[in-house]
């Protein structure tokens, strides 16, 4: 007769490794599809204004963001402290900005080139003149659709 042998409480089975690579493999193409690049490096301050009527903008592939501010502190020796504009990672003239939103809407989609929106990140002590400039270069391309960029808050702390 054979004997049967009692099983051990203390044996506790070996942990499979065979579909360690499979969640490796997971984990990395999860964080290459959620990973997103970063479009330019700021080289303005650009504390936003507070606002209480806000709304969220649904499609970031529709909107082309200009930054105005003054330089921050590593470029305010060869830009010197006055209000710039930048557009991507170059500091420019307002009357650059026409040939930017063309040439930005060039690079879209057709069917995304009619409803483009112009985001105006705007540090909140910049000059009003420097806006209106832009603006008034905005109506030259025919980029009428712009927002202005702020934080959710009370505008009464922007006179602060």
């Amino acid at each position: 007769m054979s004997k049967f042998n009692k099983k051990k409480d203390g044996d506790t089975p070996a942990v499979s490794t065979a579909s360690l690579p499979d969640i490796v493999f997971m984990l990395l193409f999860f964080f290459m599809t959620v990973t997103v690049m970063k479009d330019s490096t700021l080289k303005v301050e650009n504390t936003l204004p507070n606002a209480s009527e806000i709304k969220k903008l649904e499609k970031k592939d529709r909107v082309i963001y200009l930054y105005v501010g003054k330089p921050t502190r590593e470029y305010q020796k060869v830009f010197g402290t006055e209000s710039k504009i930048q557009l991507n990672d170059k500091f420019a003239n307002v009357s650059d900005v026409g040939d930017y939103i063309l040439a930005e809407r060039a690079k879209k989609p057709q069917e995304l080139q009619n409803v483009l929106t112009t985001a105006l990140k705007v540090d909140k002590s910049a000059n009003m003149g420097i806006i209106s400039d832009i603006k008034q270069e905005l109506r030259k391309v025919n980029a009428l659709k712009v927002n202005y960029t702020t934080y959710d808050g009370d505008a009464f702390r922007n006179l602060q």
